[in-house]
Formats: C-alpha cells, sequence, structure tokens
C-alpha cells in the first residue's frame, strides 16, 4: 500500500524545476514505492532491490493506476492494474501507452530529494 506525504514547497519561480526533500529513505522498504506530492505533483519514489532510486509520475498514463502500488525490476516499472510496463531510462512503453515523466531523484545523508 502507498503513502500519500506532502513535502514543503518553497519554489523560488513557477515552472522552475527546484530540488525538494520529500521524506527519509528508511521511510521506502527495499522493492517498493511510495507517492509523495512534490510541488503541487504526486510523485511516485522508489527503492529497488538494487539500492537504486527512481522517481515518476505518480499515476499511470494508461489509465490512472497507483504506480507506487506496481511491481519493479532493474529495467521497468509495471502498473498493478493492467500490467503496462514503463522504462526507467525513458519512460516509454512496449505496449503503446503514453510515456511516464521521470523525475531526478537522489538520497542525501539519508533524505529523499526529488527535483519538480
Amino acid at each position: 500500500m502507498s503513502l500519500t506525504q506532502t513535502a514543503a514547497t518553497d519554489s523560488p519561480a513557477i515552472g522552475t524545476p527546484t530540488e525538494h526533500v520529500v521524506g527519509r529513505l528508511d521511510e521506502i522498504p527495499m522493492g517498493e514505492g511510495r507517492t509523495y506530492v512534490v510541488a503541487g505533483v504526486q510523485v511516485a519514489v522508489f527503492r529497488l532491490r538494487d539500492g537504486s532510486l527512481h522517481a515518476t509520475q505518480a499515476a499511470c498514463p494508461h489509465a490512472g493506476g497507483p504506480l507506487a502500488d506496481g511491481q519493479t525490476d532493474v529495467d521497468v516499472l509495471v502498473c498493478p492494474l493492467h500490467l503496462y510496463a514503463y522504462r526507467w531510462s525513458d519512460g516509454g512503453s512496449s505496449g503503446g501507452a503514453g510515456p511516464l515523466r521521470l523525475f531526478p531523484v537522489r538520497e542525501q545523508d539519508g533524505d529523499l530529494l526529488v527535483t519538480a
């Protein structure tokens, strides 16, 4: 089950990508995702079993499924509703669904930082 949390938004200008602290790394178990609100946008953050971090739009572009509840591996994210798979590399899908929006994400001193 994904959790929805709200990050502080102190954006310097509308439309300017800014890095936001959304939570702590230890809030996301290995192999799972969580949904956060970043600068007014719902973003799903994933911590893969290999330790890598990824961030995407929270809703599947095909039918709005909750992507934080999807299955992940090192190459793709699979939506839990209709099993559309999206590549981490570019957000594309071989199933023909629209591209998935990706966000830069990193960890610093245990904090999760997403640029949106």
